[in-house]
């Protein structure tokens, strides 16, 4: 079937791009298919969780996350399938996939291999920033240095044989939803930047006249919030900083090789679950943020949809997001005229101050021995942790005002969500029970003799300093599955839990409110006997903790002993802590999608280990109908994006403790 194909010029300003990926490899080639028709210009490859962390569908750890926030890909025939009719020589593909990238890449490029394109010609990014998995979004395996290596290999390896493509894309997107201010954001990419470029430079896998090369294909993601100006400013701080960095610390001299260039996915942490409608002109605005200035336009941009906050878009909600940036790009006269920005006095004095700011903090980390030390350290976690604290703070006395959630709440029935069960696509819970049927078939079917024999040259090459992309290829060809990819790796480089930042942060003063909490947990704790122990659960492979640890900051703030582990949990692990913990209450936070699964899970636990009168709270995006099913399995209360007040849910976690130890509730 054919596709538009790429214009130039005012025709293509940017990439246009939809971050998509569901259920299974047919299912999601089929929204491609329909995505690529409607106009979008590149592909922008969302994964389910057990495929970004290494586990095959069958893996205990993956029950409730397949195909749920993304596509699960577990060996060559799932890539075979995602890619069906679509010309992998026409398109700019970007895979969002971090610990396990160096495997996806091989998969891509076998395939590509098959359908007989030029391996040398292929254009796309694998996102392959682990620095930020550490920091916000948690789908790190291994250790730092062990992950810094498969980035250096991937970069060593796609500068000579993918010379197109971009091996790495340093990733500030999710430090901003992770807490960070833009100088933060700046800074901590910049670091992560030195990092992989000084690992690539001393591994001597690259001529030093070569280098030039490498720096070209470093690209960045960034996040575009609401406040306009200084999103603006901030991508033009960026801009400015990476000429500087790789003039005179890497002797770059060739200005095309310097550019900054960067891609956007506008901010999702700022789309409301209240009054959602206004998504729409929040998304628009922060467009306009990263395409206004020409000196500082995204070279892509994908967008969320309007109702992201509620549950997983449909096809439809995906159209109106490409939209957007087609009505911007086609219809306005934006594209008409140099920047219009240039000479402001205003945006120099705020580009000035991030740029003097951003350098304060990168010497910071530089001095802590890098973005890895600093990582090892928990430093730029509880840096962005405390960001974070202070931005809910602001958000909830109201000094930072978001319309519909926290000023202007009186609304008229919004006809988008009149029916709220359908206004967001769901996965059939089918789909995991069929990827596991699948998955067996395959290994059935494959030469498993030859598989065995490439994970063992995987994992005798993982223990030298010998580049793995060549190992990691004969892998894929050989129909090993994503799992024992990444099993091989576990055994050979171990695994690794990261810092949670939550020692390190407080949210503050406390006010009036908090000051009452703390008084009803004190007193609570003494009728019971103790103080009051609350346990902060992640169970699964959802890895986005943010909403987890402003919790455990803001209880611990209030005056629970607070217990949390980290994400990354089985259902049989977090009934174990709070076995060996003695816990008043169980707070679990998920995101992905896998509530109706890991929440039973645990329950069924807890009453196995005679825990049935602790009580479960849960936190997380939870639509209204599966909220129902919870409670009334048992869940006290659930809370989701709506619920935006942390001190009220303590003075409700408090009123669960009451209740279920039969104390008055006031």
């Amino acid at each position: 079937m054919p596709f538009p194909s790429a214009p130039k010029d005012r025709d293509r300003p940017w990439v246009m791009r939809t971050y998509a990926g569901h259920s299974s490899p047919v299912e999601s080639n089929a929204l491609y298919r329909r995505n690529l028709e409607k106009g979008q210009t590149g592909l922008s490859v969302a994964f389910d969780l057990p495929t970004q962390t290494g586990y095959d569908p069958d893996d205990e750890l993956a029950v409730g996350e397949v195909g749920k926030v993304g596509v699960p890909v577990s060996h060559i025939g799932d890539m075979r399938a995602l890619f069906d009719g679509i010309p992998l020589d026409q398109m700019n593909t970007s895979m969002t996939i971090n610990a396990t990238a160096m495997w996806l890449l091989a998969l891509y490029q076998a395939v590509a291999e098959e359908h007989g394109h030029d391996v040398a010609a292929l254009t796309g990014t694998t996102q392959n920033d682990i620095v930020k998995e550490y920091l916000s979004r948690g789908t790190y395996v291994f250790p730092p240095a062990p992950s810094m290596r498969l980035i250096t290999d991937m970069v060593a390896y796609t500068v000579t044989t993918m010379p197109k493509w971009n091996p790495v894309n340093i990733c500030s997107y999710h430090l901003q939803e992770a807490g960070a201010t833009p100088v933060q954001e700046i800074a901590y990419a910049m670091s992560t930047a030195i990092a992989v470029l000084d690992s690539v430079r001393d591994s001597g896998q690259v001529p030093e006249e070569r280098f030039g090369e490498v720096v070209a294909r470093i690209s960045f993601f960034v996040n575009a919030g609401v406040r306009f100006v200084e999103e603006m400013c901030k991508m033009r701080a960026f801009g400015q900083l990476w000429d500087e960095l790789t003039a005179e610390r890497y002797g770059v001299t060739d200005a095309k090789q310097r550019r900054f260039r960067y891609g956007v996915q506008v901010n999702s942490l700022g789309l409301t679950e209240a009054q959602p409608e206004n998504n729409v002109q929040r998304i628009v605005l922060e467009m306009l943020a990263v395409t206004l200035s020409k000196d500082a336009r995204a070279r892509a941009v994908q967008l969320p949809a309007w109702n992201e906050a509620l549950g997983l878009p449909r096809p439809w909600d995906q159209q109106w997001s490409l939209r957007l940036q087609q009505v911007l790009a086609f219809e306005t006269d934006l594209l008409e005229y140099e920047d219009l920005f240039t000479g402001s006095v205003v945006v120099e004095a705020k580009v000035a101050e991030l740029v003097e700011g951003a350098r304060a903090e990168i010497a910071r980390v530089q001095e802590m021995g890098g973005a890895v030390a600093a990582v090892e350290t928990g430093y730029m976690k509880g840096e962005l942790v405390g960001s974070l604290a202070d931005r809910r703070r602001r958000m909830e006395s109201g000094d930072d005002v978001v319309v519909g959630v926290n000023r202007f709440t009186s609304t008229e029935p919004n006809p988008l969500t009149a029916d709220l069960d359908t206004a967001i696509q769901t996965v059939d819970p089918a789909v995991e029970a069929s990827a596991q049927r699948a998955l067996e078939q395959w290994k059935a079917d494959r030469d498993d003799d030859r598989a065995r024999a490439t994970l063992q040259a995987l994992r005798e090459a993982a223990g030298t300093d010998t580049n793995l992309m060549a190992a990691t290829l004969d892998c894929a060809r050989a129909g090993v599955t994503t799992g024992e990819w990444a099993g091989v790796l576990r055994e050979v480089f171990g695994e690794y839990r990261a810092p949670t930042g939550v020692s390190a942060a407080s949210t503050g003063e406390a006010d009036v409110s908090l000051t009452d909490v703390r008084e009803r947990v004190r007193a609570t704790g003494e009728e019971l006997g103790g103080r009051l122990r609350f346990l902060v659960g992640k169970p699964g492979l959802d890895g986005h903790s943010n909403g987890a640890e402003q919790i455990a900051v803001r209880a611990r703030d209030a005056g629970f002993e607070v217990v949390y582990q980290g994400i990354r949990l089985t259902p049989a692990q977090i009934v174990s802590a709070a076995v060996e913990e003695d816990v008043h209450v169980v707070g679990l936070s998920v995101l992905s999608g896998s509530h109706l699964q890991v929440v039973p899970a645990v329950l069924a636990g807890l009453r196995e280990a005679g825990l049935d009168d602790v009580p479960v709270v849960v936190g997380g995006i939870v639509p209204d109908a599966d909220a129902r099913v919870l409670r009334e399995q048992g869940v006290a209360r659930v809370f989701t994006p709506k619920d935006f007040g942390m001190t009220d849910i303590m003075g409700q976690i408090v009123d669960v403790v009451r209740e279920a130890n039969e104390l008055s509730v006031s």
